[in-house]
């Protein structure tokens, strides 16, 4: 009963949020407009400036700052309690991360669509922009060879789900020409598409043994990394509607059925009184584990807020949202959502696991033995394969209460992880595609800017950094270290921006921003003091001087910004 307690609480906490402080933001802070000018039509190019119905756009939005961010981030976080993790997710996403989604959108469309590096020029200076794209592009690198990993991992343990994901481009690439080209009702498209998407998983649970074999001395993971990066450059050249846009789509109505399993799972359970919450409430000694503060604030980003965020929001979305009122639902809304997909995931974690779980040795384990065996330490919880093996279980556990069997529920969250890792990297390499070209054209070196060109740098820079330590593409996982405290710095120098736009709008609505970018900045800049501490004991200098690197570009972005803020430099006037 508590699990469905929950879900219940958190869930109209989030929709209350939504009708009050996520209007208050739309119509009295950043008064969105729907005569207003939008980038997809004053720019339209068929290619990243195409509008977007309301549905489409935020099923694109949605699938991609979601990713595996609130999968992996909650399955890990669980680990100091469950109610530290509830309570960061539930306040950081209608306070924090919603604001800084939606702020960060306002002002790209605002600015014809430019990314947030870009714009930091008008609203601080150039040196800045220039410090802001070198951390952008630090950051998209790493996402862009950990998510191809990642999808690897998932074919690798979970071979069940290959041939649905697969299936999933044909499919998302049909829908887009019947909508686009053919005019076809975009309802009756859709259920054709998820009909047909379900069909494909359930063949993928009949024949699950696939298994890529070695090329030339790669290992499984190694050459799945190759085929997805090859495939995230194909796709991020073309139009967004050929592919971008109809597969998001279809994935985050996929979403939306996996997340109604786990709801009725829990309310089955609650009936039946198969699962109750068996990790503890709070547990900050974990063996280990660095402490809770701030270690939590940047192990759980998506799902409470997350800097990645504001690539999206300022990359791809503002080029295809329709209308400017839009914006509270594609923004603000997406976020939320984001939130109840972490908070089922915390409870796919804190409670499903301890209904049945299968030891490396065998042995089946349940209530709090189960969790305790899984989160016995930390360095046995954190490792990719741990946090994706603990959400499956969970998760399909939760779904046997409805009948379904374990081998399809397993296909499906693996096919759902896969999905969304997908759409992340899709929208990564397109993003870092456009930061590529904008520094290029600032630049003066215009080749650079190419389409082509710049595609493939993203591609082949982030192919590097993944097989820089061997043929298992793995190479990332050597800078992962960094991400956590990386990722919610670029939501930090994100909400900076915002907060200058709303201060030059006059009057106090710059707090609105301020108080969570004043927030983001202190817990960042702690954890990466405490991180750069953690990296010197280990003797990793690699880590050290990156890392160092990047926490002297923050200081510098953030003491600009500061001056800007008090009328310490002259910048042009807001749009």
């Amino acid at each position: 009963m508590e699990v469905l307690l929950l879900i219940i609480v958190c869930g109209g906490g989030f929709l209350l949020a939504y009708h009050t402080y996520g209007k208050f933001l739309a119509n009295k802070i950043f008064k969105l407009d729907k005569n207003a000018s939008v980038p997809s039509y004053e720019l339209q190019d068929g290619i990243d400036y195409v509008p977007a119905k309301k549905g489409i756009i935020f099923g694109h939005h949605y699938t991609s700052i979601a990713g595996t961010g609130p999968i992996v981030g909650p399955a890990i976080g669980i680990i100091w309690g469950w109610v530290p993790a509830i309570l960061w997710v539930v306040f950081g996403s209608i306070f924090m991360g919603a604001v800084h989604d939606l702020g960060a959108l306002v002002v790209s469309m605002r600015n014809d669509g430019k990314s947030i590096s870009d714009i930091t020029s008008k609203y601080i200076n150039g040196r800045v922009r220039f410090i802001f794209f070198v951390i952008v592009f630090m950051a998209l690198l790493i996402v862009i060879a950990i998510f191809g990993m990642v999808i690897a991992i998932v074919f690798d343990r979970f071979p069940s789900s290959v041939i649905p994901v697969w299936l999933q481009i044909p499919i998302a690439i049909t829908l887009g020409f019947a909508v686009y080209k053919k005019g076809a009702n975009v309802v009756t498209s859709t259920v054709v598409a998820v009909i047909a998407m379900y069909l494909c998983i359930w063949l993928g649970s009949l024949h699950g043994d696939f298994k890529m074999p070695e090329f030339f001395g790669i290992p499984a993971t190694g050459v799945w990394t190759i085929i997805l990066l090859g495939y995230a450059w194909v796709a991020s050249t073309l139009p967004v509607t050929t592919l971008l846009q109809p597969r998001d789509y279809i994935n985050a109505w996929q979403l939306f059925i996996i997340m109604g399993f786990l709801v009725v799972g829990a309310a089955t359970s609650a009936i039946t009184g198969g699962m109750e919450i068996v990790a503890p409430a709070l547990n900050l000694t974990p063996a280990g584990a660095p402490s809770l503060w701030p270690f939590l604030f940047i192990t759980i980003a998506c799902g409470a807020v997350s800097g990645f965020h504001s690539l999206v929001a300022s990359g791809t979305s503002p080029k295809q949202i329709s209308n400017e009122k839009d914006c509270l639902f594609v923004g603000y809304g997406s976020m939320l959502l984001e939130g109840v997909l972490a908070i089922l995931i915390i409870l796919c974690v804190a409670a499903g696991i301890g209904m049945a779980y299968k030891t490396a040795g065998g042995e089946i384990l349940s209530g709090s033995n189960a969790w305790n065996h899984h989160y016995a330490s930390w360095a046995g919880a954190t490792g990719m394969n741990a946090k994706l093996g603990a959400v499956v279980i969970g998760a399909s556990n939760m779904m046997q209460t409805l009948g379904i069997k374990e081998i399809v529920g397993i296909t499906l969250m693996g096919v759902f992880i896969a999905s969304f890792a997908g759409t992340t990297l899709d929208t990564s390499v397109r993003i870092q595609r456009y930061i590529i070209a904008e520094l290029a054209t600032d630049l003066k070196l215009k080749p650079l800017a190419n389409r082509w060109v710049a595609t493939t740098i993203a591609v082949v820079s982030a192919a590097a950094l993944a097989f820089a330590t061997g043929a298992n593409g793995k190479g990332a996982l050597k800078l992962w270290p960094l991400f956590g405290a990386v990722n919610q710095l670029l939501a930090a120098l994100a909400l900076l921006i915002v907060t200058l736009y709303l201060k030059r709008k006059g009057g106090m609505k710059f707090l609105v921003s301020g108080i969570p970018c004043v927030l983001m900045l202190a817990i960042t800049n702690w954890a990466m003091v405490e991180n750069e501490i953690i990296f010197y004991n280990n003797k990793d200098w690699l880590l050290v001087t990156i890392g160092g690197g990047i926490f002297v570009l923050a200081l510098w972005v953030t003491v600009e910004a500061l001056l800007t803020f008090v009328g310490g430099r002259k910048t042009v006037s807001p749009t």
